[in-house]
Parts: C-alpha cells; sequence; structure tokens
C-alpha cells in the first residue's frame, strides 16, 4: 500500500508548500539534530537533510532523516551520485522506506574537490536525471534498476534540483524539461535573489507547461551580512545576486544587517508567492534554523497544514 508523503499531501490539497533543511552535525551528536529539527516543528511541511554537503563529511543523510521521524516530523532523504553505485543507492532506498522516509530528494552532488577530501575518488555511477528514473522505474514499475522484480517496491515522493540562473541560461529550461520527463514530482531551485531573472525561467517553464506537471519549490537563503551578500556574489557558482541587494544590505549598521537580511527574505517570498506556476517556497537558513519560524510567519505562511503542536 502506499504511504503519501507530507508534502505530497500538501501539495495535492493545492496549498502552497514550506519546507526548510538541516545540516548534519560532523560527529556522531544526534542531539543537534533534534534540537535543529524542533526549531521546525509546526513551520514547515518537511525538512530536508543534506548528503555530505559541499563535499564535506558529515553524519549521513539517512541517520539524520531517521531521527527526525523518531521525532514524529517529516524528513527529505537527500542523496548524491557522486558517493555510491547504483547498488548501495537502491539499498539505501529501499533501507529509508522501510524506516517511513517516503519523499527524497535525487542529486548529483558537489565535486570532492570542494571539500575536506579531495583526493576522494568520485563515483557518479548515474547522473542526477538517470537517478531520478531510476527511483521513479522502483515505485511505479516495481523493477531495480538492473530489471529484477522488487518485493514491496518504494514508493518515493521523487524531487530535484534546479538552478534557474547558472549558464547557459537559455538551457536551464530544457534540463528542467529532463528531470521531469525522467519523472520528478517536485523541483527545490537554487537560492533566488534575482526576482526578475526567476521569473523570466518560469515564463519559459510555463511556456512548455512544466509547471503543470511537476511541483517548484522556489529556494529561498536569508543573508546573514554584507560579507555573506558579498561571497555568495563573487564565490558561490551558479549564485545571481544583484548589486542592488549587496548595497541594500551594506547600507546599514553591520549590527542590524542580519534582520535586513530577513526582511529581504520576507519580501522574496512574498514576490514569488504571485509567481503562477509556484507551488512553495524552500527555505535553506543555512546554520540559521532559528530564524526559519520568523520568516514562515513574517511571509504569511503559517500556520501549516497539518502541522504537530
Amino acid at each position: 500500500m502506499k504511504t503519501e508523503s507530507a508534502l505530497e499531501k500538501v501539495l495535492a490539497s493545492g496549498n502552497f508548500a514550506v519546507t526548510s533543511e538541516c545540516g548534519p552535525p560532523r560527529g556522531a551528536v544526534p542531539e543537534k539534530i533534534r534540537e535543529k529539527a524542533e526549531m521546525l516543528r509546526g513551520y514547515v511541511d518537511a525538512i530536508n537533510v543534506t548528503d555530505n554537503q559541499t563535499a564535506v563529511v558529515r553524519m549521513s543523510s539517512f541517520a539524520a532523516c531517521l531521527i527526525i521521524k523518531q521525532m514524529g516530523l517529516d524528513p527529505i532523504l537527500q542523496m548524491v551520485t557522486r558517493d555510491r553505485n547504483r547498488l548501495a543507492m537502491q539499498s539505501d532506498i529501499l533501507g529509508a522506506y522501510s524506516h517511513g522516509i517516503n519523499t527524497m530528494l535525487c542529486l548529483s552532488g558537489d565535486h570532492p574537490c570542494f571539500g575536506d577530501h579531495p583526493m576522494a575518488a568520485n563515483v557518479y555511477d548515474l547522473d542526477s536525471i538517470q537517478f531520478i528514473e531510476m527511483v521513479r522505474n522502483m515505485r511505479d514499475k516495481g523493477k531495480f534498476q538492473g530489471g529484477e522484480d522488487i518485493i514491496n517496491p518504494p514508493r518515493m515522493f521523487v524531487g530535484a534540483a534546479a538552478n534557474p540562473f547558472a549558464d547557459p541560461f537559455e538551457l536551464r529550461v530544457a534540463r528542467l524539461a529532463k528531470k521531469v520527463r525522467a519523472g520528478a514530482d517536485f523541483i527545490q531551485t537554487q537560492c533566488i535573489y534575482n526576482v526578475e531573472k526567476f521569473k523570466k525561467w518560469m515564463e519559459g517553464v510555463r511556456d512548455r507547461g512544466l509547471h503543470e506537471r511537476v511541483a517548484i519549490l522556489a529556494g529561498v537563503t536569508p543573508l546573514k551580512s554584507a560579507g555573506m551578500a558579498k561571497y555568495m556574489k563573487n564565490r558561490v557558482p551558479g549564485m545571481d545576486v544583484p548589486d542592488e541587494i549587496i548595497r541594500r544590505i551594506s547600507g546599514v549598521p553591520k549590527e542590524n544587517q542580519a534582520e535586513e537580511g530577513i526582511k529581504i527574505c520576507v519580501e522574496t517570498i512574498e514576490q514569488l508567492k504571485e509567481v503562477d506556476g509556484v507551488r512553495g517556497v524552500h527555505i535553506m537558513a543555512i546554520e540559521w534554523e532559528e530564524k526559519v519560524a520568523q520568516i514562515v510567519k513574517e511571509a504569511g505562511l503559517y500556520s501549516r497544514p497539518g502541522a504537530q503542536d
């Protein structure tokens, strides 16, 4: 019997979805995951758990998701193709689903050269599009990637990522279309600061009718300081931070820049809510989970449907 994911239910009901994320700790510290997840309780519909983000070793996404599930919350398992071949990925998916984890995000993952183990070997047995298709076939056809039948297939609600700002811009919609065709049910985008460019991307999405085939959750990240804004603009590939954002946050005293960053994030969400085809937001408050409740409230997205006390 299919177990419908919490995020799937929210989107199916027509409500505007809200997701956020927890970065696992760099150690065997389950209390850290519980602390972060508790800050999000009642304010989001599901919680992403990153998988060795930026190629830095952390507690596994699977283990952290299990802790969150045991708290009565709804995790989204992130899995990258960088570290596993297709056998390991399918095995972990079966394991996660057997513990009631039924929503996942399929990613390629950052290259090890960016992380703390640059000598690590890449796997990349599958790319992200092949990965999505594999999970979809496990669910819908009850087949392993090698063709054998699965006993009690994992009924995963399948997500993927999209970057509307990476070059070449004109190919961004075509890449999204490939992920939709492969079987993605929802999309979480790169964090958005250039709303006008995002709107242009969404025009292309609507022109191809992709917004009717996949639920798009627009990504936002609150800026803590002018320094963070400049770093995101100059050092993070595929990021588009307009100069006007940097001027705005630089124009307030340092002690007030964090709150200005929150205001910018809330204003961005309010604009994104009005974009045709956007079905929700994904709030990536990097090591700043305590601010998610404030953002959700000020953006008029509280309370969440089905939220637990």
